[in-house]
């Protein structure tokens, strides 16, 4: 593996452990045993890191979000692309623990995650128009369908927020895949209205296997 590819792998480890306001260009060149030299030599700084980082995040979903175009979606697609999407947010997961702050220190990253959120919110569409196609959910007006698929983005991106803060004292401090993927009971909750009546049972066998294992208002009081 080239040094420039070490250097992006082992910072997305680092800051996914530490968090990214925790690691230096000089942690991340101690982690490897090379240099700090060694390091500005493939990247300017810090921001140059992250900014590599979040275009190969952004590969990785527009991958994920592809609709085959020789067949009709079906209950296993809208599974695969939640856990996808899921697996890939608990990958990069430093970069929407501090996403705001990353946002505000780089208006390269600015920019694109603007078009990444677009890019990401026409595919949910798309996606919710070819469940509608292969009748696992009703047909919606296009409005719906994009206030449907903002609704997905807005579960998706915030549930590791919801988690590392409204449950921070009950939830162990080192957030977990399975708890992460908790997510995917509320975004299928959402879908319960426009499922058709042959697909809902299933739908919803699915959904209780992410159901989110968070205390009752009793047991915090």
């Amino acid at each position: 593996m080239k040094t420039r590819d070490k250097i992006l792998l082992s910072s997305l480890e680092l800051f996914n452990e530490r968090g990214e306001r925790n690691v230096t260009t000089n942690h991340i060149a101690a982690h490897l045993a090379i240099s700090p030299g060694n390091l500005y030599y493939h990247f300017r700084n810090k921001s140059d890191i992250i900014y590599e980082i979040f275009l190969e995040y952004e590969k990785l979903v527009d991958y994920y979000l592809q609709i085959p175009d020789d067949r009709q979606l079906t209950v296993e697609d809208m599974t695969f692309y939640l856990e996808s999407v899921f697996d890939g947010l608990w990958s990069y997961r430093f970069f929407h623990r501090d996403l705001e702050f990353l946002l505000d220190s780089d208006e390269r990253l600015r920019r694109d995650y603007r078009d990444f959120t677009n890019r990401c919110l026409a595919a949910i569409d798309r996606i919710f128009e070819g469940l509608a196609a292969g009748g696992v959910i009703q047909p919606q007006p296009a409005e719906l369908r994009g206030a449907m698929s903002l609704n997905v983005w807005l579960v998706i991106t915030n549930w590791m927020a919801f988690l590392k803060t409204a449950h921070a004292t009950e939830l162990s401090t080192s957030l977990t895949l399975a708890e992460l993927k908790q997510g995917i009971y509320q975004v299928l909750t959402l879908e319960l209205p426009y499922l058709t009546p042959q697909y809902r049972d299933a739908v919803m066998a699915i959904r209780e296997r992410y159901r989110p294992e968070l205390p009752s208002v009793d047991e915090r009081s």
